[in-house]
């Protein structure tokens, strides 16, 4: 039986282990950001993220939390009475319809079960109903079932529409797996600061196409801190309008540097082995996929019938210094999920692995031995090092 350290592993969907030299930044004496030290910074981040989110137009540097960039990417581009088609596969999606509803939005809602993504048909059929739709909602991921919409596809469909947007929410999403925005001719895309980009929560960031820039000034939702116009018009002077989040601000240039020695590509690469590790041993151990279209950023597991998710994640941080995330809402008890973005060393999936199997016989004495469990891990420490 291996023995593994003690060291806390964040492995949840978000928030998300920090890289060390992340937290080196962090750690930096404060600045002000009306200097020419953080002005030089500011415009090497505004330049730099566009590689992340692959795209030519301007990405706008919001202080809030992934909710504050949703809400963000509805306001400067929709009126009241808009018709909004939502696509609500979870907790996710039910909150950026509710958001459209509030603004004064008239919001067509096309349900998804639990675990299962998007038919792009809907979609199609929807708009060829409603071809005035002003916009069509849709996670990249949901993560609260860690299901992975198709994006690509659905895009397809709407850029059919010269008066309908696509709106992307993809906080656990951009920087995990491929999501180009312009190949993919996406007009708004919103990413947070906690998920791929390895920073604390505190920020989101925001891009629209050509299409949805032309929304700005005719959209009527009332805006005032996320009118990106205003932002627009500072990071032009090479200022941000409010003032900045300076911490997580030169945290992110950091990251942004990382990822360019990196490369997207293998970074792609380096969540997408954690997930397929994830999905491969949690299931010998008894777990089986929720998602019928999994993300890789993020793992959901059906605990076995005869256990509580949410003990199982409670006892994994209690006696193992391991934090998950259980279920919401009709899924609470019934899974447990776990995310693949963020400073994830080999040793902490074993670790997972391993202690996933202690709870489970803990809580069911029947259902593995200790030989069960080493065995499990022995063959994905096997796995890892045939697939660097």
């Amino acid at each position: 039986m291996t023995t593994f350290n003690d060291e806390y592993s964040l492995l949840a969907p978000g928030p998300v282990n920090l890289h060390p030299e992340v937290r080196k930044a962090l750690a930096l004496p404060m600045i002000h950001h009306r200097t020419p030290e953080f002005d030089v910074i500011l415009k090497r981040i505004l330049e730099g993220i566009r590689q992340v989110f692959q795209t030519k137009e301007d990405v706008y540097l919001l202080s809030c939390t992934g909710s504050g960039g949703m809400e963000a990417l509805l306001v400067n581009v929709i009126s009241p009475g808009d018709k909004i088609l939502a696509i609500v596969s979870g907790k996710f999606g039910e909150r950026w319809a509710e958001m459209a509803k509030t603004f004064g939005a008239e919001v067509s809602i096309i349900n998804v079960p639990w675990g299962e993504a998007v038919k792009p048909e809907s979609v199609a059929d929807h708009l060829k109903r409603f071809p005035e739709t002003r916009a069509v909602l849709c996670q990249a991921c949901e993560t609260s079932t860690a299901v992975a919409h198709p994006i690509k596809e659905i895009s397809e469909i709407v850029s059919q529409y010269s008066e309908t947007l696509f709106l992307v929410d993809a906080i656990t999403a951009l920087g995990a797996y491929p999501l180009p925005m312009d190949a993919w001719k996406i007009d708004g895309l919103v990413a947070g600061s906690q998920k791929a980009f390895m920073l604390p929560t505190g920020m989101a960031f925001i891009s629209f196409s050509k299409k949805a820039q032309g929304y700005f000034d005719s959209a009527k939702c009332p805006r005032f801190y996320y009118d990106v116009r205003k932002e627009k018009k500072a990071n032009a002077a090479g200022e941000t309008f409010f003032s900045s989040n300076v911490a997580i601000t030169r945290a992110l240039d950091v990251v942004l540097n990382l990822i360019n020695k990196q490369g997207l590509e293998s970074l792609f690469h380096t969540i997408h082995r954690r997930a397929e590790f994830t999905r491969i041993f949690a299931q010998k151990l008894g777990f089986t996929l929720y998602a019928k279209s999994p993300s890789d950023s993020v793992t959901a597991l059906v605990v076995p019938q005869t256990m509580d998710g949410q003990k199982i994640r409670l006892e994994l941080e209690q006696s193992h210094n391991i934090t998950i995330m259980g279920g919401q809402d009709q899924a609470k008890g019934k899974i447990i999920r776990v995310g693949h973005m963020g400073y994830i060393q080999d040793q902490e999936l074993l670790k997972l692995i391993d202690n996933l199997g202690q709870v489970l016989r803990k809580f069911d004495p029947g259902s593995l031995t200790l030989e069960q469990i080493s065995v499990v891990v022995d063959e994905g420490r096997q796995w890892l090092e045939q697939n660097p």
